[in-house]
């Protein structure tokens, strides 16, 4: 079981035995060595929701591994179905929270600079509205890609506490 969530995200609450490797630092081939030795051996793929590991099952696609599973639901269902996790330190501002506050915020910013009389700070509210319809449309979010790599995303290397629910 394979966890494609960012660290902090990981930290605060995962599936028992699942191993932990961010989207944005995935090489497929890499992690079959690292789980199995060996391409045939399933590997099942979580994130939150589903939407990181569907993202991820794409890249082992591509890279020729065939056998590679998305856990519909994520980390999620998971909980709903009252299946055992670890729970560790808690996330102040889960990853699609800091988002949609970076948004928000350049989409204010654009919409007072333009009623002060700056015109062209509308393509700045553009740019955000483009981004979110993209966003939605391909679920694939470049802006969460970039804020899991801002250093309150990461772990400084310290073991995680652990409770099972």
């Amino acid at each position: 079981l394979l966890d494609v969530r960012t660290e902090v995200e990981f930290r605060e609450c995962h599936c028992v035995h699942a191993k932990n490797t961010p989207l944005d630092r995935l090489d497929p081939a890499e992690e079959v060595l690292k789980i199995h030795g060996n391409k045939s051996d399933p590997i099942y793929l979580i994130c939150k929701s589903g939407s990181r590991s569907k993202s991820a099952h794409s890249k082992f696609t591509k890279a020729g591994f065939d056998n590679i599973i998305n856990v519909e639901g994520g980390t999620d269902a998971w909980i709903q179905l009252n299946l055992p996790v670890n729970r560790g330190q808690k996330v102040r501002i889960p990853l699609n929270s800091q988002a949609r506050v970076v948004i928000g915020f350049f989409v204010l910013l654009g919409s007072l600079l333009t009623y002060a009389g700056y015109p062209s700070f509308v393509y700045l509210t553009m740019f955000f509205g483009a981004g979110l319809i993209f966003s939605g449309l391909t679920n694939f979010c470049g802006l969460a890609l970039i804020l899991a790599r801002m250093p309150w995303n990461k772990v400084d290397g310290e073991a995680a506490t652990t409770c099972s629910r």
